[in-house]
């Protein structure tokens, strides 16, 4: 079976919900996985929407999100550093945590959920961590990544 990454919230390429955007709750969606590779270390996850008018917007920034787990539950909490010890970097809102869908009007945007199965725990501290610092820690560490989407537009 491959790596692949579900939520119960919406369909893979369908409608994401209100109530995971800044019109609703803006909590974050429950996610999934299953099929990590052997080897894996622990997990990171950059949600982002390659639509925004300014260039890809990034809604969220999680990293070192224990091996031992293969679930995440709706509405992390939006701190550095969770109970279960996954830690979360800066948004393009430049806040800590998930910030959801929030497009301007016009057609729907996709925003894409990229989980990244790491051969390692990484060494990012403080919380100012952006996904460009993320990429750049996660260079040569990638055992696999999979990918969910979804679209929210606004009229």
């Amino acid at each position: 079976m491959a790596f692949s990454l579900t939520t119960t919230a919406f369909e893979a390429g369908g409608t994401i919900p209100p109530a995971y955007t800044c019109d609703g709750e803006d909590r974050s969606p429950a996610l999934e996985w299953t099929s990590a590779p052997q080897g894996t270390k622990s997990f990171a996850l950059i949600m982002d929407d390659p639509d925004a008018p300014r260039g890809v917007w990034v809604h969220w920034v999680a990293y070192n999100i224990p091996s031992t787990i293969s679930k995440l539950p709706s509405n992390i909490e939006k701190v550095v550093k969770t109970s279960s010890g996954m830690q979360q970097g800066n948004t393009d809102f430049q806040k800590v945590g998930y910030y959801g869908p929030c497009p301007p009007k016009g057609p729907p945007h996709r925003y894409f959920f990229t989980l990244y199965a790491l051969d390692t725990t990484l060494n990012l501290s403080g919380q100012n961590i952006t996904k460009k610092d993320l990429e750049a820690a996660m260079q040569g560490h990638i055992l696999a990544k999979c990918q969910l989407m979804g679209k929210y537009g606004r009229t």
